[in-house]
């Protein structure tokens, strides 16, 4: 049964239930996106089958938002004109299937949030890369004296900010669950990183349904609209050609190759748009590993899209400091280096932080399965893993896969001790890297939260 605040009245009556937004989801997706409904006259109310965190009822009750927690009131639920649903609530959940029955709308938050601004809008996914492509570009546009926020899978809500805020660009982080519910939003510069195989528990290990949600980044993008993606990604060129795009094609490629109108030869870095051609030495970006050079060269590309000047864009390129629990250097104990990958959510980031790794590693992973396939990984975990330590609920799967490629394995429950397991296992000039491949949400509130415990158990070593 709905447990509604009782110290909050609910606004909408009756008479105005035609105008009424419903929000499912109370974290900073939907309470954004009460907000600015609110803000747009419409009667709100917000309804989360979990708990709320208590910043968010208080922000609720100083907007006078009524809403409730621990369940839904169906009933009033499907009298809204619309739904806003949060990312995590997925679309064949039972309420949202029946909405869906009764016609009612159900939009995305970055859906809602779009109409009422003007913003342009910078959107980047991908399986992998997307928080530190979006931290970057927003890095380099602030730098560059732009009028810019920053939102959707990162920082504040955008629902919040277009209800509070008046900025010229939006840098937006998408995940595919952002995307699955937009449908007239429109990507001024729309930037595609990769596809592999990621959350396939939500797309019923449908490799093809995962994609779909990807290329809808594309949608409603005309001629005076920008398309950048990596032009060695094998699933992402094939599905271009079932996709008779508008917009303007700007590829990116660790190499000179056709088509890439960004791309690095002989140490440096080029980037050409129809405006302008920009250079850099390689050894100069900030950023080091081949991932993060196609984050920088997909950064670069919507830099010069914007006009970015030359050297502006080189000093951000240069002095950029990464992104918490994105291969974050933790500390050095007794010559053993402690690496921070906690935003490996899956196998494809593991293999990114193995790849890049020039020492021998102690591999933390393990968590909540998504559907993971681990082949990805398995020669880089025998070549460069001096030991496995598994941190989960459950490690069944791992031990399945893993057992017998490397001589030292651990079954740990807990972070402080997965780290003192590492630690033991691990010699002078070795890594020990947690790079999961797996969700949190067995063990920890967040994958932040499960950076954060890391970064405390190695600085009690």
């Amino acid at each position: 049964m709905a447990n509604t605040e009782s110290n909050i009245t609910d606004s909408s009556s009756a008479a105005s239930l035609k105008d009424l937004i419903v929000v499912l989801g109370g974290g900073e997706s939907g309470v954004g996106s009460a907000v600015l409904a609110q803000a747009k006259g419409f009667d709100v109310f917000l309804s989360d089958s979990g708990v709320l965190q208590q910043k968010y009822k208080d922000e609720l009750a100083a907007h006078q938002i009524p809403f409730e927690e621990s369940g839904h009131s169906e009933e009033k639920i499907l009298q809204a004109k619309e739904i806003i649903k949060s990312p995590g609530i997925p679309n064949y959940a039972p309420l949202i299937a029946r909405a869906v029955e009764k016609g009612i709308p159900v939009l995305s938050e970055i859906e809602f949030a779009g109409r009422y601004t003007r913003a342009k809008m910078i959107c980047i996914t991908g399986s992998n890369g997307k928080t530190t492509t979006t931290s970057l570009i927003y890095y380099i546009f602030k730098n560059a004296g732009l009028n810019v926020g920053l939102g959707g899978n990162i920082g504040r809500s955008f629902a919040r900010q277009v209800a509070e805020e008046n900025y010229d660009y939006y840098i937006l982080e998408l995940s595919s669950f952002q995307l699955e519910n937009m449908y007239d939003f429109r990507a001024n510069v729309a930037i595609l990183l990769n596809i592999t195989p990621d959350h396939m528990d939500r797309y019923d290990h449908d490799m093809q349904q995962y994609v779909d949600a990807k290329m809808r980044i594309t949608r409603n993008q005309t001629e005076e609209d920008a398309f950048i993606f990596w032009a060695d990604d094998p699933v992402v060129v094939d599905e271009l050609k079932k996709y008779p795009l508008k917009s303007q094609l700007y590829a990116f490629s660790d190499h000179q190759r056709e088509g890439a109108s960004a791309y690095v030869s002989d140490n440096q870095l080029t980037i050409i748009t129809s405006k302008s051609t920009f250079t850099m030495e390689q050894d100069l970006l900030a950023l080091t590993g081949t991932h993060n050079l196609y984050n920088s060269l997909a950064s670069g590309i919507a830099a010069k899209l914007a006009d970015i000047k030359d050297e502006s864009l080189r000093q951000s390129l240069s002095d950029f400091q990464g992104v918490e629990h994105r291969l974050e250097k933790v500390a050095k104990v007794n010559e053993i280096e402690f690496v921070n990958d906690s935003k490996a959510t899956n196998v494809n980031s593991c293999w990114y932080a193995l790849q890049s790794m020039k020492t021998k590693v102690v591999l933390i992973l393990g968590g909540k399965d998504k559907g993971n396939d681990y082949t990805e990984i398995e020669a880089l975990v025998k070549s460069k893993a001096r030991a496995l330590v598994y941190l989960g609920a459950d490690n069944s799967k791992l031990h399945a896969f893993f057992d017998g490629m490397v001589s030292q394995i651990a079954d740990t429950s807990s972070m402080e001790e997965a780290v003192n397991q590492a630690y033991k296992l691990a010699e002078p000039g070795d890594t020990v890297l947690l790079s999961p491949c797996c969700a949190s949400f067995d063990l920890f509130k967040s994958y932040e939260d499960r950076g954060d415990q890391f970064k405390a158990c190695v600085r009690k070593l």
